[in-house]
């Protein structure tokens, strides 16, 4: 509290969640609605084509495991 004045939601909301931020990390401030930038398209394009090498494998008793798509490659089968 600064100089006995009790501060504002947002404030008391950060001081209550002080440990849970610790561990949890700080929460995101930036609106979710802009335009993206050329260089967050960018990278976007750059992380789905990354996504796209892979693929999921369900086993019969329910597990799953992430593998190459190229079937030459058997290093992780």
């Amino acid at each position: 509290m600064r100089g006995g004045v009790v501060g504002n939601f947002t404030e008391r909301f950060m001081r209550a969640t002080g440990k849970l931020r610790a561990v949890f990390g700080p929460a995101s401030r930036s609106a979710i609605d802009h335009e993206m930038t050329a260089e967050n398209r960018a990278l976007l394009a750059e992380r789905e084509a990354a996504a796209q090498q892979w693929e999921t494998i369900t086993r019969p008793d329910g597990t799953t495991y992430v593998v190459p798509r190229d079937p030459e490659d058997r290093s992780l089968r």
